[in-house]
């Protein structure tokens, strides 16, 4: 398969859907699209990319998924076939790290990239929205707590953030390297906002469903809250809050973003 427009349109044929949302693609089917022939020369192409995306930083296991599929051999023999399933970063790797004399390579390279920074600007944006939201229900809890008795705010946001991070927010911004100066959430990333986005929600709520009066039981009351979330967390096998990545800081995103509408809605890279 020599066409650009061919491979192109074979990528996204063989592109499949996670139940996250997430784009991914089989390791098999791929394989001759990128123009390789015999499993066994890809496989070493697979397992380059895999340290390459261990020495950026990022979790294989999450982007490569080995697999084994079952399939009917000569006689009806059944033979056990190695298949990996590849996320679209991991796709990536592959085309970078791939014979770069192959023209489907070539192709493929700046497919995936164009892909790729695609979901970056989209994972952005969410971000974006979600950091609002968290902003907005925490004025609104603040609002709440003002009217249960609190005075002082300080108290009562170190003492959430104690029960979900397990620990007090100048601690927690040495343990993740945070200047005093920023905010912690700014610095969140999407799984962090959404768990404190749900410690703000029900603390609310708490403290008008419970009409909880008085600045110490509202305090303890966020503390409560903030410690729940972290048990549930826990319990499902999440990685805790502190221990999450720090991004980029939120206004750099939004700055990028007021720029890119600026110039025009393209991307850079393929047009597919």
């Amino acid at each position: 398969m020599d066409s650009i427009d061919s491979v192109i349109k074979a990528l996204e044929q063989l592109k499949r859907m996670a139940p996250n949302g997430e784009d991914y693609w089989m390791a098999r089917d791929i394989q001759p699209i990128l123009g390789y022939d015999r499993w066994e020369n890809f496989e070493g192409v697979i397992e380059k990319s895999k340290m390459a995306c261990a020495n950026a930083g990022f979790r294989v296991t999450y982007h490569f998924l080995d697999t084994t599929k079952m399939i009917t051999a000569g006689k009806g023999a059944k033979l056990a076939r190695a298949d990996c399933y590849l996320t679209r970063y991991a796709c990536y790797l592959i085309a970078m790290n791939g014979d770069s004399s192959k023209p489907e390579i070539s192709t493929s390279q700046s497919y995936f990239a164009a892909q790729t920074r695609r979901q970056e600007v989209q994972d952005q944006s969410k971000r974006i929205a979600l950091r609002d939201r968290v902003r907005r229900g925490n004025n609104v809890l603040n609002g709440t707590a003002r009217n249960a008795g609190v005075k002082r705010f300080g108290l009562f946001t170190d003492a959430g953030y104690r029960g979900l991070y397990g620990m007090g927010l100048r601690e927690l911004k040495q343990r993740k390297r945070i200047a005093h100066s920023e905010d912690l959430l700014d610095r969140a990333g999407h799984a962090e906002l959404a768990a404190n986005e749900f410690r703000i929600t029900q603390t609310q709520q708490k403290l008008e469903r419970e009409r909880i009066q008085g600045e110490l039981p509202a305090i303890n009351a966020h503390r409560a809250v903030g410690a729940q979330v972290r048990d549930a967390i826990g319990r499902i096998g999440g990685t805790m809050p502190e221990d999450l990545p720090v991004e980029e800081p939120i206004k750099k995103l939004i700055t990028a973003q007021k720029k890119a509408k600026k110039k025009g809605p393209n991307l850079p890279g393929l047009d597919v």
